[in-house]
């Protein structure tokens, strides 16, 4: 896609025309031509400063999300049942596996939820035709929302059919039919709508392959779900959807789309997530083409192996995050019929969770011991037979009937279960990087990153010519690495601010040739001239690190003192660099970055002092509470709100004082840090505007959010500002 209207041609001149130019003239061709070239290079670099800003906030995010998680699950593998702690998040590790499927659709039954007669949104009748599910879209395209009733029913239908489903899609092409695949749209619906009016809506001559990430971020997610479950239903070889790392309700908590479905179906929005947790764990894993294009949402590992793959039971990882309860080991009980949708029904409890800084690299039998030993303490069983009767008694099985394995046995089921759990995670979280081998991925904090020789080595063993994979935001929507046999495809536009990305989508023929169609959902970012979406992106990503910087005020202050031994408020430009990465751990250019935050200097050294005020963050609610705790609000404001989620078991948005207590006692365990009664007590008061003695979630996370107080004059000067 070109930035304007001129053809190549007319920018290059004839030789007949060049032997006419006097030599003046000829030196100022070439002095323009080495300003422009010039100017376009400092532009590209600091629209790789800014993009390496976004992306590193956005990974140390993950990865907080994922430290958090293992901490819930260190509580529930080490305090006892009955502790106050373990009671508070003790829910969200529960499967509800006991429930048959007869159960399920009784629990989610909509036949008695009425419509009232002043719906006027779009009602749907099963079986779903064309014309209705257009009318779907019609309708959301319209912001109209869809009533709870066929939400439910909605769902329903798409979790029977995605249980028939395997869990590696296998997709042929014809002569005459290109398959379109997409990458992730996280909530954008405009960007979904975009691709159905350039590309057409999914039919049978329209195949679509959309590869995860559906969810979170952006303000549609949900409406986005319904369209393409609906499509899925009515073109059921022709639409293909593949799960992503956030296709996951341990992340929704944090990143959107639990907020979002409470807020638009408060009555009956707990139904749908508990169902849409379901659908997720039933949605394929892959997807691959003519045998010979392999797509998946984060990418592989060198011990991918999708004969694995496509064995294992997927809907057991509920959340990818959370190794899935051990299955039960002698089959020959069939205590459950074989046919019944009961999520590990037959599970021992689980006897280990693995909680590495990456996930999956651990050793599970390692593993297994130590949990069997805190086991044994904390129930005072006298060995692992009692322990697996008593497991099996609490979830309801016959133990008379059933011989009781041994630990190697056990020991090799879990390192089973781990292998399966890892193929899983991979699949993903991993990323792709440009030197050969195989690590850790400990920047997202889950998966791995994989060189050229992994990408040669798995396709060439599974007879595969190209990756085609999602999972990271690319300024152009697309980006092919490792010798082009990798392809990264994005479809949300605009993912970090208005400019940002271009989103993207793929056309793949019978000749597998991908043909990448790029595009900008929105039209005012569509008229900025390169210049103006830069520093549009820029000032954005400039901000979030200033808020960055005041949310860690105190580390920094810390270690810009140690830079300070005589006390003189003054460290050199070097230190400041250092300090920043120090506390941070971003991996930025702070050198290069420096000239943008740090405004001026004595002789080459910062008053740091002075660098903190002028940062223009307005600190909201500065009286309210004690300093120490209100940096810990911002610092880890994102954790506090997935934790205030997670306790508020009934969804209304409201938690009492204790519970509000025990929030950040919970907080304060997992930072190790102390966090006085008195002053979570002034903070609770202080919230509590109406003194009811309760506090309203999203109002005390809004009124405790850092805000540049530049915010709103640049984004309107930015637009405005002259080409």
């Amino acid at each position: 896609m070109g930035c304007g209207n001129t053809k190549p041609n007319q920018l290059q001149l004839k030789k007949s025309e060049r032997g006419h130019l006097s030599v003046p003239a000829m030196r100022s061709a070439l002095l323009i031509q080495r300003w422009y070239r010039q100017y376009v290079a400092r532009l590209e670099m600091r629209r790789r400063c800014t993009w390496n800003i976004f992306q590193s906030i956005e990974y140390a995010g993950e990865q907080d999300q994922i430290k958090l998680y293992n901490f819930f699950a260190y509580l529930m593998d080490h305090f006892t049942p009955a502790s106050s702690e373990r009671n508070l998040i003790s829910h969200i590790f529960r499967d509800n596996d006991l429930l048959r499927d007869i159960e399920w659709e009784r629990y989610f039954n909509y036949k008695n939820i009425e419509i009232p007669d002043d719906y006027c949104g779009p009602h749907l009748t099963f079986p779903l035709t064309t014309c209705i599910v257009t009318e779907l879209v019609e309708a959301f395209r319209n912001k109209q929302q869809l009533h709870s009733r066929y939400v439910l029913q909605l769902l329903g239908e798409t979790w029977k059919l995605l249980r028939l489903l395997p869990n590696i899609n296998h997709v042929s092409t014809c002569h005459s039919k290109e398959i379109t695949i997409c990458g992730d749209l996280h909530g954008h619906l405009e960007d979904l709508l975009l691709i159905f009016y350039k590309n057409g809506l999914p039919s049978m001559e329209t195949s679509y392959v959309f590869n995860g990430d559906y969810v979170d971020r952006g303000k549609n997610s949900i409406e986005i779900l319904l369209i393409l479950f609906a499509f899925l239903l009515l073109y059921p070889n022709d639409v293909y959807l593949n799960r992503g790392n956030h296709e996951d309700h341990m992340v929704n908590l944090r990143y959107g789309f639990t907020k979002e479905v409470l807020g638009k179906y408060r009555l009956h929005g707990k139904k749908i997530l508990k169902l849409l947790q379901k659908i997720f764990s039933w949605l394929p894993l892959a997807t691959v083409i003519d045998q010979k294009v392999l797509i998946v949402h984060g990418g592989i590992s060198d011990t991918t192996d999708l004969s694995i793959i496509a064995k294992m039971d997927r809907h057991r990882y509920v959340s990818s995050l959370k190794p899935p309860k051990h299955r039960r080991f002698l089959a020959k009980s069939k205590v459950c019929d074989d046919d019944s949708d009961v999520e590990d029904a037959g599970a021992v409890g689980s006897v280990e969770r693995r909680r590495v800084f990456s996930l999956t690299h651990s050793s599970p039998s390692a593993s297994l011991h130590r949990s069997m030993q805190q086991r044994r303490s904390l129930q005072s069983s006298s060995g692992v037979e009692e322990e697996l009767k008593e497991q099996r008694r609490q979830a309801g099985l016959s133990v008379e009937h059933q011989s009781v394995c041994s630990e190697t046995e056990l020991t090799q089921a879990v390192e089973a279960d781990a292998e399966e759990w890892k193929q899983l995670v991979d699949l993903l979280w991993s990323d792709p990087m440009t030197l050969d081998g195989c690590v850790p991925n400990e920047v997202r904090g889950g998966g791995c990153y994989w060189g050229p020789d992994v990408t040669e080595d798995v396709l060439n063993r599974h007879h595969l010519h190209l990756l085609i994979r999602s999972h990271e935001c690319k300024q152009e929507g697309y980006e092919f690495c490792h010798s082009r046999r990798v392809l990264t495809i994005f479809s949300a536009s605009n993912y970090y601010e208005e400019g940002s990305n271009r989103g993207a989508y793929i056309r793949l023929g019978p000749d597998l040739i991908p043909h990448v169609i790029q595009y900008q959902a929105t039209r005012t970012t569509r008229d900025l001239t390169l210049r103006q979406s830069v520093g549009r992106t820029e000032r954005s990503a400039l901000r979030a690190l200033r808020e960055q910087f005041f949310a860690h005020k105190s580390d920094l202050m810390s270690v810009f003192q140690q830079y300070d031994p005589d006390n003189t408020g003054l460290i050199s430009l070097k230190d400041w660099a250092v300090a920043m990465e120090t506390v941070l751990h971003l991996a930025l250019p702070w050198r290069v970055l420096r000239s943008q935050l740090v405004n001026s200097t004595q002789d080459g050294m910062l008053d740091y002092h002075s660098w903190f005020r002028e940062l223009d963050i307005t600190e909201p609610n500065k009286e309210l509470a004690h300093t120490n705790v209100l940096e810990t609000l911002y610092k880890h404001h994102s954790n506090l709100e997935t934790i205030f989620r997670i306790i508020d078991t009934d969804n209304s948005g409201l938690i009492s004082f204790e519970e509000f207590r025990q929030t950040w006692k919970l907080l304060s365990s997992h930072l190790k840090m102390e966090i006085s009664d008195e002053a979570i007590v002034d903070l609770a008061h202080s919230i509590d505007f109406n003194h009811d003695g309760s506090i309203d979630i999203n109002e005390f996370m809004e009124a405790f959010r850092l805000v540049d107080s530049t915010h709103h004059d640049m984004g309107n000067s930015m637009i405005k500002a002259p080409s």
